[in-house]
Parts: C-alpha cells; structure tokens; sequence
C-alpha cells in the first residue's frame, strides 16, 4: 500500500513538473519595442509582438528576436575616388530600424551586415559623383543621396535608412596642402579686400569732412557778410538820424537871437580863415574890395538865411 501511495505522489509530482515545463514553453513574454519570429516545424507560423503571447510547446519554437529600435552602425573606412580623380578615405556613421522582423528575417542572411556593405557601395557611387570641393561644402546633399539609395536597394529587407552621417572625409597629403595653399591665398585675399575697403571708406569720410568743412566755413562767411552789413546799414542809420537830430537842433538855435549871432560869428570866422587858405597856396594876393568885406560876407549869408526862412513860413 505505501509503495503505491509512493508511486502516486511521485506521479503527481512529474505531472506538476510537465505542466510546468510546459506552461513555460508555451507562454512568451515579448518586451516593448522587439518582434519573435515564429515557426512550426521549420516553417513561418506567426510573428509575436510586445506583451503577453502563446505557442504550442515542442511544436513551435522562436526562430529569431528583432529589435525595433533604432539602430546605429560604424560604417568603417573606405577608400572612394571623386569625379576629379582624387582618393579619399571616407567613413560614416549609420542609422536604421527593422520595420518588417518577417523581411528582416528570411529577405536576407544578416541585414546589419547587408546594410552596412550596401551603405559602403552607395557612398562610393555618390563620391564619384562629386568633385573634391562639392564632397565638403554639399556633405548634407551626399548623405541625403546615399540615404535614399540604400532605402530603395533596403526595402525588400524590410529595413528603414532613417539618416546616414559622414565623420571625416581624408584627401591625400598632397591635396590637404594644396588646400592649406589655397586657402591661406583666400585669406590674404579677402584680408587686402577688407584693407581696400577701409581705405575707400576713409577716403570717403575725409572728402565728405572736407565738404561739410567748406559749406560749414561757407555758411559762416555768408552770415559774417549779414551780420556786418547789418551792422553797418544800423551804424548809417544812426549816423543819419544822429546828423538829422544835429540839425534839427541846429535849425532851433538859429531861429533865436543869440543863434543868429553864432551863426555871423561862424560864418565870418570860416570866410577868414578861407581867405587864409587861398593866400597862403597862392602866388596871388587877394586884397579886399573895401575894409567891410567880412562883414558884407555875413550880411549877404544872413540875408540868404532869412529869405530861406521866409520862403518856409510861406
């Protein structure tokens, strides 16, 4: 009886062991962003994505685990020749994901390997395209070229160029110091452009000084010539009107008696003094008429005065 109920349990416990064994085989846990490549019998039966899935044990088996991410790949160097027949050694850096596991699994052998030999081809097939110069100022075009090419060549492997990224692109010593040359003669160039530029531009400045200068120096000299004229128009002004105000006042006085007497007395002592003039610049003596001739000279002005002041009253 024991040695029965021994049997049992053993039984048991194999029967536990085989569900076991058989619900671990049977149950797959797929991780995010990874694909299982599932066959029956050696055939494809189904691909398995992220999360909980089943397969019959002993019967179905994974026969490939894809990733889905995004994968980067060294592209190592290679040598490539330009359309101008310059080497280069070139290498890069490449940027995929699978987005079919099913083409990614039975379209080629080992597509990381497809892929990188095919990015190598592309790239020698867009160099030779270019020349030297191009291969430096259009690096952006050239990987956008080799981008596309390998995606067309790439699709029936189910697999998706996202970017494809040059590192260094090494022409030969010869060419790097022709380069150096070149641009060492760009740079003295564009050095004795900015020089002659800045000659110019001070050249313009000291002549456009100088013009402002002189119409400043013009402008000043126009408003001297105004202010003394204006000057000088107030000065006759004055002068006038100070000789108009002298004679007005003049005019006053001679209507008085006393200034009839001034005027007589002005009058003869000027005639005097004329005829001491004429006799001391002339040979001729001039004697006069009768011993009144002062005197007949004021009486004859102070008549004229009155006939003057006559004329105004009437």
């Amino acid at each position: 009886m024991e040695a029965l109920l021994d049997l049992i349990f053993r039984a048991e416990v194999a029967l536990i062991i085989l569900i076991v064994i058989l619900l671990r085989t049977s149950i797959k846990f797929v991780p995010q962003n990874r694909a299982f490549i599932i066959e029956r019998f050696g055939k494809f039966q189904s691909t398995k994505e992220a999360g909980l899935n089943f397969i019959l044990p002993f019967v179905d088996r994974v026969a490939a685990d894809r990733s889905l991410k995004e994968q980067a790949v060294d592209v190592p160097e290679q040598s490539a020749i330009t359309r101008d027949n310059i080497s280069l050694a070139v290498d890069g850096v490449l940027y995929f994901r699978v987005l079919d596991p099913y083409k990614a699994t039975y379209g080629v052998e080992d597509y990381i390997f497809a892929v990188t030999q095919l990015a190598q081809t592309t790239m020698r097939s867009e160099l030779g395209k270019m020349e030297l110069d191009k291969t430096f100022e259009e690096r952006d075009i050239l990987n956008t070229n080799i981008v596309s090419a390998i995606n067309t060549a790439a699709g029936p492997w189910g697999i998706q160029v996202m970017r494809y990224e040059i590192k260094d692109i090494v022409p030969p010593s010869s060419v790097m110091e022709a380069m150096e040359a070149q641009m060492k003669a760009e740079r003295v160039k564009r050095a004795q452009i900015l020089e002659s530029e800045g000659d110019r531009q001070a050249a313009i400045n000291r002549a456009e000084g100088e013009k402002a200068s002189v119409v400043l120096a013009a402008e000043a000299e126009k408003d001297e010539q105004i202010l003394r004229a204006q000057g000088e128009a107030s000065a006759i002004v004055a002068v006038a009107e100070a000789q108009a105000e002298a004679l007005h006042k003049v005019g006053k006085a001679a209507n008085t008696e006393e200034g009839q007497k001034a005027i007589e007395l002005d009058l003869a002592t000027k005639a005097i003094e004329a005829k001491q003039a004429i006799a001391k610049e002339s040979s001729v003596v001039l004697l006069p008429d009768s011993s009144t001739e002062a005197g007949s000279v004021v009486a004859q002005a102070m008549t004229i005065i009155k006939s003057l002041q006559g004329s105004k009253g009437a």
